[in-house]
């Protein structure tokens, strides 16, 4: 994937000696989010089956992690490495505010040395869980007018987006968007917050997630009978504009999944706790501590393979990580989804599964039961949608990546490839 080099360090040539394309990846990833890695993952499969000869690093939050994953070069994407941490020192304050500058730099180098730049799905074009403005969102306006300035082009692929209520994270997230050179999005809804925010969207398409583009591991056949049950958990402490009532919503959502979970083992069904990022080991230790039953257990999964292996082995799943969504509707397994963004209701009516939906700030266990047992009741019919959503899915993101193609390689174009590196 990275190629061949020479005692120069130059890549090997392709046939004519025209230098290979040089494409980056940009993003929070391998950083400990697994639904961020698995779009790299779908990126990188993309790139080798269509562009075998390309060049290609990363400029991520989690480095040392792409590069032994995945065996790609990979560099920090901020220069503080204390960026997403609160600085209430005088000395972190400057070191904070002395890494955008640096930042600016390093972003606009590293820019430079690329044809093409693309940033994986992922929700880089949204604030539904907390963000800051002068965190991700700057990172990625200065990607996208580095591309600008330096004519490298610049590529938004499935991403999500969604209405943003603090100016300046709208603001760098709108002009981020507009110095683009291919935009798509995961969902409608998507682009019509993109549209709403006031960018051009005429030619933007909408795409399923590119973790439908990643292999499927086999499902095992439905039992018959009450099995065991996944439950995907999250930190959720609500969405951007929620910081004043973070705690409250936390409480509400994870007294309702405990209450949740306790009625599955009451009624004897085993039960295993999944996650889909690092942060959300305590909401793990507090069902434990709180149920106190050998009927539940936890996986240890470290990517989206491991999420759709522990969701193929069950007959029904409840989740509210969107890629744990995700990872039970691409193996066919129906699934009731705490839903916290307007994201996972798009998802669940793409896939049929519109009814299936529970409010994650406002869990009430009775009814969350109740459509439970609904989802298991029409389990076989519902298998028979996914299955029927998932061929779509796969025939739409074939669509995409040969249209990517089209939009950030060129085959005449060798004019950017064969600039000087600095």
């Amino acid at each position: 994937m990275t190629g061949q080099t020479d005692t120069t360090g130059r890549a090997d040539t392709a046939p004519g000696h025209e230098t290979p394309v040089r494409v980056g990846v940009f993003g929070l990833l391998g950083s400990g989010n697994l639904g961020n890695d698995g779009s790299l993952e779908a990126v990188l499969g993309y790139l080798r089956a269509a562009h075998p000869e390309a060049v290609v690093d990363a400029l991520c939050g989690g480095p040392e992690v792409v590069t032994t994953r995945y065996g790609i070069p990979a560099t920090r994407l901020h220069w503080y490495r204390g960026e997403y941490r609160t600085a209430s020192r005088a000395g972190a304050v400057v070191a904070k505010g002395l890494g955008k500058l640096v930042d600016a730099v390093r972003t606009a180098a590293w820019v430079r040395r690329h044809d093409v730049v693309i940033v994986p799905g992922m929700g880089v074009l949204e604030a539904t869980l907390p963000l800051r403005p002068w965190g991700f969102p700057y990172a990625l306006f200065l990607l996208c007018a580095s591309g600008r300035l330096f004519g490298t082009r610049v590529a938004l692929v499935s991403v999500g987006a969604a209405p943003i209520g603090n100016r300046p994270t709208r603001a760098l997230v709108r002009w981020s968007a507009r110095l683009a050179t291919y935009r798509s999005y995961r969902d409608a809804p998507s682009r019509d917050a993109m549209r709403a925010m006031g960018v051009d969207t005429a030619h933007d398409e909408v795409y399923p997630d590119l973790a439908f583009s990643l292999p499927t591991p086999a499902a095992s056949a439905p039992s018959g009978t009450p099995g065991p049950v996944c439950v995907g958990v999250m930190a959720f402490h609500g969405g951007n504009d929620d910081r004043a009532r973070a705690e409250e919503i936390h409480r509400r959502y994870l007294d309702g999944t405990i209450r949740f979970v306790r009625a599955l083992i009451e009624e004897g069904r085993p039960v295993r706790l999944l996650t889909g990022d690092q942060v959300d080991a305590p909401v793990v230790t507090a069902i434990l501590d709180a149920v106190d039953s050998p009927l539940v257990t936890t996986a240890e999964t470290r990517s989206l393979a491991d999420l759709m292996k522990e969701m193929a082995a069950v007959d029904t799943a409840v989740a509210v990580r969107y890629h744990n969504l995700i990872c039970a509707l691409k193996v066919g397994t129906p699934i009731l989804a705490l839903s916290y963004a307007a994201k996972s209701d798009a998802l669940m009516d793409r896939m049929g599964l519109a009814a299936y939906c529970h409010p994650a700030r406002e869990v009430d266990a009775e009814r969350l039961l109740e459509q439970f047992r609904e989802l298991e009741r029409r389990s076989a019919q519902l298998r028979r949608t996914l299955a029927e959503r998932n061929l779509t899915a796969t025939r739409q993101l074939e669509h995409q990546f040969t249209a990517l193609t089209a939009a950030l390689f060129p085959a005449a174009d060798h004019t950017h490839a064969l600039r000087e590196t600095p």
